[in-house]
């Protein structure tokens, strides 16, 4: 009975709080992507801490082993191995995050639109859409990298600017990366506007706008924050390949893409400059992925409680 009783008086946040927890590997996922994101947004905190600094060079103290003063370190330059990954992590960190709030956007605006109007507006949306899905999308990123911003009519300091490489791979990521999105929440909006209480909405005089912004744009909240989760990881793996091939973040920015670029020809020499990196690339796309699936299950209405069978 008071199972029963405490079932119905809990509230949906605290449903889909409580279905979350129960899939283990998310909540750990969760908890080391928090550490993560901690360390990094800690890295001044922790470079003063040392009492080192991260730019600089130390010709003499290259390839250094750990040690107390320089736990993971050094690099090529003498540089402190784990203060230039935790600065690299605040850069990919961020264009992941940054790359994937602005895909979904675009999708949901794409997808939302082209669901509840229908006629020509979906028609020519699909069609757009399916043309970037077509396209190979490795391939077209490495020439949008490569192309010149000085050719494309950007300011002098712009370009200059030592975080234009950023901003760049943002754009590019935002710009072929919004498909996936747009083609669920169309879907999703297709079903939704013909249920019961959107045609009460429309019966009492309220717009189309109105009618997608409080009505049907809350009921997709679950189909973006998941397809948004799950893209994270793809966004940061894209960002280190292209920082890889030296056509993504450029250094003295680091990232974590950009720091294997740098240890390839330094791998004999000194492994841990490319294991690092790679470890914290994997860790961080698999515990998006396991929390995109711990969120799907959790948000999923028909998900059954397993402790109630």
């Amino acid at each position: 009975m008071s199972t029963a009783h405490s079932q119905i008086t809990e509230t949906p946040t605290q449903i889909v709080f409580n279905r979350f927890l129960r899939h283990r590997l998310a909540v750990i996922s969760a908890a080391i992507l928090g550490l993560l994101v901690l360390l990094a947004l800690a890295a001044p905190l922790i470079e003063a801490a040392l009492g080192i600094d991260a730019d600089a060079v130390n010709l003499f103290g290259r390839y250094a082993p750990a040690s107390a003063e320089h736990l993971l370190g050094t690099d090529e330059l003498g540089r402190d191995v784990l203060l230039r990954l935790l600065y690299g992590g605040r850069v990919s960190l961020f264009v992941g995050l940054t790359a994937t709030i602005t895909v979904a956007i675009i999708g949901t605006t794409i997808g939302l639109l082209s669901g509840y109007i229908g006629g020509r507006v979906d028609a020519l949306f699909m069609r757009i859409t399916d043309g970037v899905i077509s396209l190979p999308v490795l391939p077209l990123l490495i020439v949008l990298a490569a192309v010149d911003l000085g050719k494309v009519g950007l300011p002098e300091s712009m370009i200059g600017s030592e975080n234009v490489s950023l901003y760049r791979i943002i754009a590019i990521v935002a710009l072929v990366g919004w498909t996936t999105v747009a083609r669920l929440v169309r879907a999703t909006t297709l079903g939704l506007k013909t249920r019961p209480f959107i045609l009460a909405a429309r019966a009492q005089g309220a717009g189309s706008i109105r009618i997608m912004l409080r009505h049907i744009l809350p009921n997709l909240a679950s189909t973006i924050i998941v397809a948004t989760t799950l893209s994270v990881g793809n966004v940061i793996l894209l960002e280190s390949v292209l920082s890889f091939l030296g056509l993504g973040i450029q250094p003295p920015l680091p990232s974590w893409g950009n720091l294997l670029t740098g240890a390839q020809e330094t791998i004999w020499a000194s492994p841990g400059l490319a294991f690092y990196p790679g470890l914290l690339i994997f860790v961080t796309v698999i515990a998006f992925n396991f929390i995109g699936d711990g969120l799907q299950d959790a948000l999923d209405p028909r998900a059954q409680d397993r402790r109630g069978g």
